[in-house]
């Protein structure tokens, strides 16, 4: 089969545009021709996400692909630690299987951290014969986030021992150290983590790239960082990916790496920076078998309207037009069900708080970020029990252990929810995913995680008699409907959680981030409130 493409062609190699022609045969590039004028298209690589959790898309790899081939990305380089967290290997391997019904390219890391940290449960551990398992899988490449950064610092006899494999490997070695600076942040780079995609400040990727760190500029639904990082891609144009680390679907829906790339070039970046951000520096970091619009490689390329707007007229991947216009050109395959969900419901007795004095350390989210804030507010006074405080946006937060029939609740506060009314919960609750819930009323708080508990997984909304669910089925991460169902249903649920008073561009992202035990400064696990910056209970 031959195809030919005319349009002003971007070689990402030499860092030129000119007008030419594009002759595939066979899936690969026969002849790249020069000519005097072209099309007004432009023809460019295919695109790759330098570090995403597909779970967090709440959709299994097939779906999510459906979705990211309309908009250009042929490619992601995916850390499948969600799933790992609740199902171990058997969840990595169920990952690299369902990702082989589509023709975008998953590749898939060995996750470093499961659990996270000491200070959360999970539904599995991955130790040093289990890591080294999975990075000797040839479909396996590269060590994925190594976020327990204290453990890397203080010599972990584990953690050492995973990243001695992947060394010994040859295999890339991703980091995570947000707020990690100085010396710290020296002996963290010369340990071997390669990348971070948690800067969020200017400064912080200066430093990584000043130590030989790559800076994977995120721009999700939860934390967008690339504002702030912007200036990075013309002044360190080699150090610098592009991520979205984790994007639910009304997001996905609309645009991914294309909305970057739009984005920087419209800022007054120089479009070769920024279009090999998402092409070229990936797939050299990561050794990806993908084509940059060669003679003799594959034809992995995308036709857009302009670089300005990147709307995406047409994705080949291996020459074969897999999305048009808007829509994908394959077939979903059917998938199958995998779970791990032993709660049994709660009572509302089981998340009262008592006290005498009703001034609390409260979680304080920060939009736009995933770390957050140490605040200290006022809590209302019932009795012997201290309660939600909505007139200042003071929530009842509580995590469940998912993976026990029973066990006793941690119960905190958290700032910067804003529901006035109600009560939100999700079984997305990064990174161990028990359930983490907030709200007006212990009497919600509890009908959301139960209506949960119920469907074995998913994101629930309760007001009073109302009570409302997005199942995800497929171990409490993901669902098996299509992209656009799924993004249907997650858009009418988080709207639901806007008209109750939340601002957050994302309020069930938001929440499922406020366990997370390696981010800065306060989080609460199943096992309590956890100081991250000190790395002890509270």
């Amino acid at each position: 089969m031959e195809i030919t493409l005319c349009g002003q062609i971007v070689d990402v190699i030499q860092g030129r545009i000119f007008p030419g022609k594009v002759r595939v045969r066979s899936g690969i590039i026969e002849e790249i021709t020069e000519q005097k004028s072209a099309g007004a298209e432009f023809i460019l690589p295919g695109l790759v996400d330098a570090h995403i959790h597909i779970e967090s898309s709440l959709l299994v790899p097939t779906r999510f692909a459906s979705l990211a081939l309309r908009h250009g990305s042929i490619a992601s380089v995916s850390d499948p630690h969600e799933i790992a967290n609740v199902l171990g290997k058997e969840g990595v391997y169920y990952m690299l299987e369902e990702a082989k019904g589509s023709p975008f390219k998953f590749f898939f890391g060995a996750p470093s951290c499961v659990p996270a940290s000491a200070f959360e449960t999970a539904g599995a551990i991955l130790g040093p014969q289990e890591v080294k398992e999975l990075l000797e899988n040839p479909e396996i490449l590269y060590l994925a986030e190594v976020m327990n950064f204290p453990g890397v610092l203080r010599g972990d006899a584990d953690l050492i021992s995973k990243i001695e494999t992947a060394r010994n490997l040859n295999l890339p070695i991703d980091g995570h150290a947000p707020g990690l600076r100085g010396d710290d942040l020296r002996r963290y780079a010369q340990a071997g983590p390669s990348t971070d995609h948690e800067c969020t400040l200017l400064e912080e990727g200066l430093e990584r790239i000043r130590h030989g760190i790559k800076v994977s500029i995120r721009e999700g639904s939860a934390a967008k960082n690339f504002t702030a990082l912007i200036d990075l891609i013309d002044q360190h144009p080699d150090f610098i990916m592009l991520c979205t680390d984790d994007m639910h679907p009304d997001d996905l829906l609309v645009g991914h790496i294309n909305r970057l790339i739009a984005k920087a070039i419209q800022a007054g970046k120089n479009p070769i920076n920024v279009i090999r951000s998402a092409t070229l520096n990936p797939i050299k970091h990561y050794n990806l078998p993908l084509g940059l619009l060669r003679k003799g490689d594959r034809a992995d390329l995308i036709v857009v309207d302009s670089l300005l707007e990147m709307n995406v007229l047409k994705t080949f991947v291996g020459g074969v037009l897999v999305a048009e216009n808007g829509k994908t050109r394959f077939q979903l395959p059917p998938t199958k069900l995998v779970n791990k969900f032993k709660r049994k419901p709660l009572l509302t007795s089981e998340i009262a708080v008592r006290a005498t004095n009703n001034r609390v350390r409260a979680v304080g989210i920060v939009p736009g970020e995933l770390i957050t804030e140490e605040r200290i507010l006022t809590a209302l006074q019932e009795g012997a029990e201290i309660a939600s405080n909505p007139t200042v946006d003071l929530l009842k937060l509580v995590v469940v252990n998912r993976y026990q029939v029973s066990s006793q609740p941690a119960v905190a506060f958290v700032h910067g929810l804003g529901l006035k009314r109600g009560a939100i919960a999700s079984s997305v609750a990064h990174d161990s995913h028990n359930i983490v819930a907030a709200g007006v009323s212990d009497s919600d708080i509890i009908k959301a995680i139960n209506l949960i508990i119920k469907h074995k997984g998913g994101l629930s909304l309760v007001l009073d008699e109302e009570q409302n669910i997005l199942p995800l089925p497929i171990a409490g991460l993901m669902s098996a409907e299509s992209g656009e169902e799924v993004a249907k249903k997650y858009t009418k649920i988080s709207q639901r959680a806007k008209s109750l008073g939340s601002t957050l561009p994302s309020p069930f992202m938001s929440l499922s981030f406020l366990a997370l035990s390696v981010i800065p400064e306060l989080k609460l696990t199943d096992q309590g409130l956890f100081d991250v910056k000190r790395f002890v209970f509270t």
